[in-house]
């Protein structure tokens, strides 16, 4: 008893992590994982049928140059086929908490180019993308520090 009793004082306390935290990190990771490889099929491989498998059966877009739905994400990588064959981006770092899964991404449209830094930042629900934002920063020439973008 008195063994139990500690133990739940040092996982209140964030010393020891009790199963449900185990649970919570591996559903972290699951979720991390799926918007990795959704995001490769998506914006660098422009595979739309692969990509499509990924999201729920709502998908709600705030980016307000790109539709709702899974028929807005077919739209959306058609551009990009058609405009920046060549695009790539990088995943830098990603980050979960819980149902939410956030990239800092290195967008390049054009090879050569600077490109952009880029938060996309996703919501799931049962291991499917139901939302998504992002926010982009151009990668300008001469910036005021050289902190870099990632």
């Amino acid at each position: 008893m008195k063994t139990t009793v500690f133990l739940l004082m040092l996982g209140a306390a964030g010393l020891v992590m009790l199963p449900h935290a185990a649970e919570g990190d591996a559903l972290q990771e699951r979720n991390k994982g799926l918007v990795r490889e959704f995001y490769e099929q998506a914006i660098n491989r422009k595979d739309f049928a692969s990509a499509e498998k990924y999201l729920g059966q709502r998908y709600v877009q705030h980016n307000q140059r790109a539709a709702d739905g899974s028929e807005g994400l077919k739209a959306f990588i058609q551009f990009l086929r058609d405009k920046y064959p060549d695009a790539r981006s990088e995943i830098k770092k990603v980050f979960a908490d819980g149902d939410y899964v956030i990239l800092h991404v290195h967008a390049v449209r054009e090879p050569g180019a600077r490109g952009a830094a880029v938060v996309d930042i996703f919501r799931l629900e049962n291991g499917k993308i139901v939302e998504h934002w992002d926010v982009h920063e151009d990668i300008i020439n001469d910036p005021s520090n050289r902190n870099g973008m990632f």
